[in-house]
Formats: structure tokens, sequence, C-alpha cells
């Protein structure tokens, strides 16, 4: 859409799988990622969208301080086990909890996605969701996967794959939104911003 290239984007974040979705939909954009502390922002009392739009916006506003002419875009991604939000492990020993947890019932994974231009007061948030229906993991999996290291840094300590993925029986919602940028919902945001 050639009014959206005209829109000068920036992509708050510095994850590659975030950066190939929006390269892939066609998107010209510089990436700044913001290191907000995220500890700063409690998970009790809140729901997991509620969480996840609450991190994605700080981020964005974070962002937006330094570019105020850019429409600075922002997502955050986490994981409710019923009602139990978790996010990213901080080390190999909580990947492999967080992974005997979630590999054992369907769990929801919620992205935020928060748009924000502070010279014309944009400030656009919404969330995703996405049921995932795991495959039963057997003791050795879950261990291949821990010393494997691709938990690293990924909320609910896994990555999913575009095709045929060991881990996941199914899923229902937005593949996008699982890999961590529901790209349905950021281009129907997008587009409220170009008529």
């Amino acid at each position: 859409m050639p009014e959206q290239q005209r829109l000068q984007i920036i992509l708050a974040s510095a994850s590659p799988r975030r950066r190939q979705l929006l390269t892939e939909a066609g998107y010209k954009f510089k990436v700044v990622p913001s290191y907000i502390n995220e500890s700063a922002f409690p998970i009790t009392g809140v729901s997991a969208s509620e969480h996840a739009k609450r991190l994605a916006l700080a981020k964005a506003k974070d962002i937006a301080k330094k570019f105020p002419n850019c429409l600075v875009i922002s997502a955050d991604t986490v994981v409710d086990f019923n009602g139990e939000i978790i996010g990213k492990p901080a080390d190999a020993k909580e990947a492999e909890q967080i992974t005997r947890k979630l590999f054992s019932a369907p769990h929801k994974v919620i992205t935020g996605v928060a748009i924000v231009r502070l010279n014309d007061g944009t400030e656009l948030s919404e969330t995703d969701t996405t049921t995932v229906y795991p495959r039963k993991l057997t003791a050795e999996q879950i261990s291949k996967h821990i010393k494997g290291g691709s938990w690293q840094g990924k909320a609910g300590a896994y990555a999913i794959k575009e095709k045929g993925d060991e881990f996941i029986e199914r899923i229902e919602g937005s593949l996008t939104n699982v890999m961590g940028l529901p790209m349905e919902l950021l281009q129907r945001l997008l587009k409220r911003l170009v008529r």
C-alpha cells in the first residue's frame, strides 16, 4: 500500500521474528529496540491481555519520545496458562518448569500491539489471542529443548515454527500472533491511520 510506505515506521523491538514478519509484509522500517524495565510492571491484579497491552504501550512511548514524527510499533507477548501470566524465563531451570507446565494443557498466547506517534497524538493499542494445543512432550524432548537454548528470550520458553512443529498439535487463531507480531491486527490498526 503506497500510503503505508509513506509512513515513517520504527519497530521498537529487537526480535528477529517481528522484524522478519514486518519485512515479509512489505513494510519499510527502522529498528530501535526499547529496553524498558519490564519488572517495573507487576503482574498481580491485571489480566494477561492488560499486561501485554501495557508493556507494548510503554515500549512504544519510550521510543516515540526520541522520534516524535515517526510511527512507533511495539509488541509484547505473554502466555496465559489458566489465568497465570507467563513471560520469558530467567534461566534454564525456569524454562524447564514453564515447558513442563505449558506442554501439559492448552494455553493462550497473547500479544499486545501498540502504535504511537507523539506529534499528532496517535496512540492505538490492542491485543490478539491464540489458543495453542500442545503435544505431550517426553522427558527426553524437554531436556533436548532446554539444552538447545531456543527458549531464551521467548515468552512461554518456546517459539513456534511456520511448518511442522514438533511441539504443537494445532492452534486456534493467528499464527503470526504466536510468532510475536499478529500481522492481521497490526494491519487493521495501521489502516485506521491511513484513511
